[in-house]
């Protein structure tokens, strides 16, 4: 038999169908803010995954640009590497080089230093076995009557130092002699300055006619003629002996 419901228990069951009705609502809204919220989590996770692959993939593309340059870097030194072989190589190559230059200069120097001996050698043999037995007939040829001869005269006074080659000389007159191996005009400047040195220092010519005279091996003819224009007498060799290369028309110098 069907239970009767009186209206209290209508209301009764209406109010707690609107309370079930008002959960289920509530219950419903809170599954969709639940719901909301895990749906904004997940778009946050979203985000955050795309914003970590993103920066991964700048840091691939970071990486594969450091090992880029690493690589750039590397191919530089090993260029640099090669260089600074071939600098070397380079630099021993000139050490060798230099050292054989070395090597060759001292050698050409001990040649010259021979050379320079022999004439040096040369030269003194010119003065003493030609130069020396001819001076005072030559000289006596042009009319200059010179009776005495003094080699190598060595002059000093005070700080001032005078040295003559060839010293030939009578009572008031003396003629001074330079003897060269190869005469030039730098040699014929110095002798002048030698005689006016000379007039100055040798007090006990102090009364005595100075005549100058150049000697050479080799005298160069612009040389010969330099010293002409000057007033000196200019001996060479001639052959086997010495002669004097000035003319008949030559007239001295005299200090």
């Amino acid at each position: 038999m069907t239970k009767a419901y009186t209206p209290d228990d209508v209301w009764r069951l209406l109010g707690e169908l609107l309370e079930a009705q008002k959960e289920t609502e509530r219950h419903f809204q809170e599954t969709e803010r639940r719901f909301q919220e895990t749906e904004r989590r997940f778009q946050e996770t979203e985000r955050r995954f795309q914003e970590t692959e993103r920066r991964f993939q700048e840091t691939e593309r970071r990486f594969q640009e450091t090992d880029r340059r690493f690589q750039e870097t590397d191919r530089r030194f090993q260029e640099t590497d090669r260089r600074f072989q071939e600098t070397d190589r380079r630099f021993q190559e000139t050490d060798r080089r230099f050292q054989e230059t070395e090597r060759l200069l001292r050698e050409e120097a001990r040649q010259l230093n021979q050379q320079l001996g022999k004439l040096g050698n040369r030269l003194g043999e010119f003065v003493e076995w030609q130069v020396r037995p001819a001076v005072l007939r030559l000289f006596q040829s042009r009319g200059i009557a010179v009776s005495q001869l003094y080699s190598d005269v060595i002059l000093q006074d005070g700080n001032e130092s005078l040295e003559i080659d060839l010293l030939v000389v009578n009572t008031n007159q003396a003629v001074l002699v330079e003897v060269k191996t190869k005469l030039s005009q730098g040699d014929v400047d110095e002798h002048l300055e030698r005689i006016a040195k000379f007039r100055r220092l040798a007090h006990q010519y102090r009364d005595t006619q100075l005549l100058g005279a150049v000697a050479g091996m080799i005298v160069p003819p612009e040389v010969a003629r330099y010293a002409y224009r000057q007033g000196l007498f200019v001996l060479a060799q001639s052959g086997d002996g010495v002669a004097i290369l000035n003319d008949a028309q030559f007239q001295p110098r005299t200090w």
